[in-house]
């Protein structure tokens, strides 16, 4: 939190300028961008404003932020102090949380249900939901202890690949007990040459904690193409 209470002090200090009269604070588009600092600051707000605004504080009351720029700087008196600030910031970052990770549930369970009702998918009784792109030529499963080689493709709901050993042209082996659920399981349901659609709901993929790094939010759904090339 203290990241983002920094975000918002700078991003009020550059749009806030209290030698301007009323008339120009309110304006924001009468500035012209005439010496490096004023491109440099100019930067600066896009690079802040930008990160703020894609955390969920959108919109602003830029004309507040000023007032509160002006306080500290002029020595007033504040409305609110610095530890109450960071107090309503605090709750209404989770506030935003709360709100993305419902709406994105309602979204996949939405995902979900439609998904489940196209032809060729087939839910498992776990949830899991699978689609056979294309069969291959082998006799055996794999069992939970296999080790698989395969190649695979990784996408949001929305169609964003997240990871894929297709792109970079290089097949993954791996233990079929050390992935996530809806791998372990649907995985065993293919063999050799075989080439599946899985959709994955949340609590068999990442869970509740996702994973952030590859942009995968909090029990979100994914979809994976894989093809399983080998068993040992």
């Amino acid at each position: 939190m203290k990241k983002i209470s920094l975000l918002f002090f700078v991003t009020a200090l550059i749009l806030s300028s209290c030698n301007k009269t009323e008339e120009e604070k309110n304006d924001f588009n009468t500035k012209i961008l005439e010496t490096e600092m004023d491109s440099v600051s100019y930067s600066l707000g896009i690079n802040i404003a930008s990160g703020v605004k894609g955390e969920g504080f959108d919109p602003l009351d830029f004309n507040a932020m000023s007032k509160a720029m002006n306080d500290v700087y002029e020595g007033n008196d504040l409305d609110i102090s610095g530890e109450e600030a960071l107090q309503i910031l605090q709750k209404y970052s989770q506030k935003i949380a709360a709100e993305k990770q419902s709406k994105s549930k309602e979204s996949d369970i939405l995902f979900l249900a439609e998904n489940a009702a196209k032809e060729g998918v087939i839910t498992t009784e776990s949830g899991l939901q699978y689609e056979i792109l294309s069969a291959g030529d082998g006799t055996v499963n794999p069992e939970v202890t296999s080790a698989v080689k395969v190649h695979y493709t990784g996408m949001l709901t929305d169609g964003t690949i997240f990871d894929s050993s297709v792109e970079r042209g290089e097949p993954v082996e791996f233990p079929l007990n050390r992935v996530i659920p809806g791998w372990t399981e649907g995985v065993q349901l293919m063999v050799v040459g075989d080439k599946f659609k899985f959709t994955i709901p949340g609590n068999l993929a990442y869970g509740e904690n996702g994973m952030p790094q590859a942009g995968i939010g909090p029990s979100a759904t994914l979809i994976f193409e894989v093809e399983l090339l080998g068993i040992y």
